[in-house]
């Protein structure tokens, strides 16, 4: 009975640490260290709105290139990320948006992010076409809003009463957890 038990142990064990070692690194700030003040300040000039997001689909989805390695579904899991170590983000999950700020989202998109497959598109895209990308980015999730860090570096909502993008519904991704419980 106990050397049946083992394997079973080993896996549990192996996929515990596996996850909250992902979790740990989702925590983790991508600027570096001297460039995340610099980048938590930053502010969208754009207004909350459905066109801006519908810009942001469509660089999303186009000039930016953005799903061929974060995926259709901003699930992170896009063709041209398989072989990234460590994986592109997942837009989808609840820690990429409570633990950073949309200002360091939007240096890393500018910029890159060291040590992994995220290029810079600052020669690409344009500011004003960064945050409307972001804008889009934040419909991927769903019922977990913007998060934590929020719009202001603090805890607290992003943007509107209830935070994130309200009223960003259905955003052509399956509007998956997109309605608020108001």
């Amino acid at each position: 009975m106990k050397t049946k038990m083992f394997p079973l142990l080993a896996i549990m064990v192996f996929f515990g640490v596996s996850t909250s070692e992902a979790e740990r690194h989702m925590m983790q700030p991508v600027v570096p260290a001297d460039k995340l003040a610099e980048a938590r300040a930053l502010r969208s000039p754009l207004p909350a709105s459905q066109e801006i997001v519908e810009k942001g689909k469509a660089l999303y989805h186009g000039k930016g290139t953005c799903f061929t390695c974060h995926g259709v579904n901003g699930d992170g899991t896009g063709p041209g990320g398989a072989q990234l170590n460590p994986s592109p983000r997942n837009f989808q999950h609840h820690g990429f948006w409570r633990h950073r700020t949309e200002g360091e989202i939007f240096w890393v998109i500018k910029h890159g992010s060291p040590g992994t497959g995220m290029i810079g598109f600052g020669q690409v895209l344009s500011d004003e076409e960064i945050w409307a990308l972001i804008q889009y980015e934040h419909t991927f999730a769903g019922m977990h809003g913007p998060g934590m860090r929020g719009h202001r570096g603090g805890m607290g909502p992003m943007r509107g009463s209830g935070g994130g993008m309200s009223g960003m519904k259905g955003m052509g991704h399956g509007g998956k957890g997109h309605e608020t419980d108001e």
